[in-house]
């Protein structure tokens, strides 16, 4: 059975609706006329599959890596566009790598939190909507960001919205404690989720990587005798 966020039950409750009582009058109103019966016929099977999509959409997988202590977990489904030195002073001190994953529609639009840690940023920047794979919508584009602390680590995530997108939820508040893997908030249609990790982190993944959020590992977290904190 597909699980669904939350999220999705505005858009299914109407699709679905709409699609019975076309249905159903095409079936139970035989006056109306063999032309009238068949463009509600055609019309109950349309929004048939609009509800179809936007279950497909909304799924919410279960996910639960248990062999990842010590990785970085993506953040989100999709397919990585870019990887990128930044200056991020927010949260970071020193330059950060900034690990860009375009979601399209078809990818699972959930946000999972990397690794284990405690919400010491949280933020929303109103702005435009281009599209999400160009490295533009960063700087650009409606998003809000999450900044965690584990211990001397310190990463970021940044929900972008794209050209479709034009709803960013985000669960967590400033002060949280987000166990790896958990859900952090989700897009709506279409859209970019940044990761960014102090720049001297190893890196287990490259441009062009397709990567499954709470599942692929980006990164190693520094053991504490590295000294490679934020």
């Amino acid at each position: 059975m597909i699980r669904l966020a939350p999220e999705g039950w505005p858009f299914v409750i109407p699709a679905l609706s709409l699609a019975l009582l076309a249905g159903a009058g095409s079936l139970l109103i035989p006056s109306l006329g063999p032309t009238l019966v068949t463009i509600l016929k055609g019309l109950a099977g349309l929004l048939g599959v609009l509800t179809l999509f936007i279950l497909f959409f909304f799924r919410n997988p279960r996910r639960q890596r248990r062999d990842a202590d010590g990785l970085v977990l993506a953040p989100g489904d999709g397919r990585i566009t870019e990887i990128t030195p930044v200056e991020e002073p927010s949260l970071f001190a020193k330059p950060a790598t900034r690990i860009s994953i375009f979601l399209s529609i078809f990818d699972v639009h959930i946000q999972r939190a990397p690794m284990t840690g405690r919400v010491a940023l949280k933020s929303y920047k109103e702005g435009g909507f281009a599209l999400a794979w160009k490295s533009k919508a960063s700087e650009e584009n409606e998003q809000a960001t999450l900044g965690f602390t584990a211990g001397p680590h310190r990463i970021m995530v940044r929900q972008i919205a794209g050209m479709v997108a034009r709803r960013i939820v985000t669960d967590p508040e400033k002060g949280e404690l987000v166990p790896q893997g958990s859900r952090i908030g989700i897009i709506r249609f279409g859209s970019r989720v940044d990761l960014f990790l102090p720049q001297k982190w190893e890196l287990t993944c490259r441009v062009g990587d397709r990567v499954r959020g709470g599942l692929t590992a980006l990164a190693r977290v520094p053991a504490p005798e590295d000294g490679e904190g934020s």
